[in-house]
């Protein structure tokens, strides 16, 4: 019983982001009832719907839930109320026109900027609403700004108040994850030249990173937003996201050059400098994950330099003796852009260094600081 528990306890841990957005998602919608109830608002369903919509997984994303709902209401709600009060209307058919004449431009513009697609929704409730009860559509345009604009503060403040959760630091997080797929991809790949591929691992394994990714820059456009609102402090996530991006690419490149197995006389003499450099590559990117997650510094590099160093080393002494000269052609241009993509994710694993360093608030090795004088 106690080692379930104790499971259950680190399965909902590793859920604390989600966690937190359940209890701020429930807090919004109760505050902005409670609000709506105490002013009295004609509808105050609207008020808890915009709450809870604008209530977002972090502060940027809800800053700009909050932005578009509000200006998409407003807009919707002039457009939809001159509309109502300056094309008469009279019967099925009148409203049906009207109808038609508010909706379709509306429809036009969010086709063009998806953030304002509550526009056209706010048009077909103050045009429609006054049809159901007694109310002008100008007291209709009027109700609905003030319902959302109630939820729409809610939502926001309970953002910022009920366990806050910051895009700032959930980058760390997803760059750290992304470099954790990145690490077990390498491994898998470089293995391959000497045993083939595994494709549905490797398929799973690409499947992960690129959504990984996709989620990573999402993140990172809302934590700009964060910065530029000064809400949360810290170094640009431009140079981070940039080099997991690049380092991403080199895995790419690195799997376009290892379709197929080397030749049993090459396996013989790289087998041991390739799993040298798989292992010191992928524990490096896990060591990072680890030092990213922890606000550390990097780790060592050293050990890849060594590992690349003896590859290259091996890979001369082949050259020197004739081996590679009897490859196919496919086979040889294969062969030499893995060296290539290799030494490039070296520059790119140095870049991820200095932005480590940077991330950790440290000076980057091999910089003298006045608390450090020898650097």
């Amino acid at each position: 019983m106690i080692s379930f528990l104790k499971r259950t306890a680190a399965r909902l841990w590793s859920r604390k982001v989600e966690m937190g957005l359940g209890i701020r998602v429930t807090a919004a919608a109760f505050a902005a009832l409670v609000v709506a109830i105490a002013l009295h608002l004609r509808l105050p369903l609207w008020a808890v719907l915009t709450a809870i919509i604008v209530t977002q997984m972090s502060v940027g994303r809800s800053l700009k839930a909050t932005r578009d709902y509000l200006i998409g209401t407003i807009g919707g709600a002039i457009y939809g109320g001159a509309i109502a009060i300056l094309v008469p209307h009279h019967g099925e058919a009148g409203l049906l026109a009207v109808l038609v004449l508010a909706v379709a431009p509306l429809a036009f513009v969010a086709a063009i900027n998806p953030s304002l697609n509550v526009a056209t929704v706010t048009a077909i409730i103050v045009l429609l609403l006054p049809t159901m009860g007694q109310m002008s559509p100008l007291e209709s345009a009027i109700d609905r700004i003030l319902e959302v604009t109630v939820g729409a503060i809610t939502g926001l403040l309970v953002s910022f108040l009920v366990l806050p959760s910051r895009a700032y630091s959930q980058i760390r997080v997803n760059a750290a994850r992304v470099l954790d797929l990145l690490a077990d991809a390498l491994q898998e790949l470089l293995a391959a030249l000497t045993r083939g591929r595994d494709n549905d691992a490797l398929h799973a394994l690409q499947d992960g990173i690129g959504q990984a990714i996709t989620g990573l820059q999402a993140i990172g456009v809302e934590a700009e937003r964060e910065r530029s609102a000064r809400l949360s402090h810290g170094p640009d996530t431009g140079p981070l996201l940039r080099t997991v991006l690049r380092l991403r690419h080199d895995v790419v490149m690195i799997g376009r050059s290892t379709v197929t197995p080397l030749p049993i006389n090459l396996q013989a003499r790289l087998a041991q400098p390739l799993a040298k450099l798989s292992d010191a590559m992928g524990k490096y990117l896990k060591a990072s994950a680890d030092a990213l997650r922890n606000s550390a510094g990097a780790p060592a590099i050293l050990p890849v330099q060594v590992a690349l160093e003896a590859y290259a080393a091996e890979v001369a002494a082949m050259r020197g003796e004739g081996l590679t000269r009897g490859l196919p052609g496919d086979m040889t241009e294969r062969f030499f852009a893995l060296g290539f993509s290799l030494e490039q994710m070296r520059q790119n694993l140095r870049d991820l260094e200095r932005c480590l360093s940077e991330w950790a608030g440290r000076p980057e090795p091999g910089v003298k600081t006045a608390e450090d004088p020898t650097g």
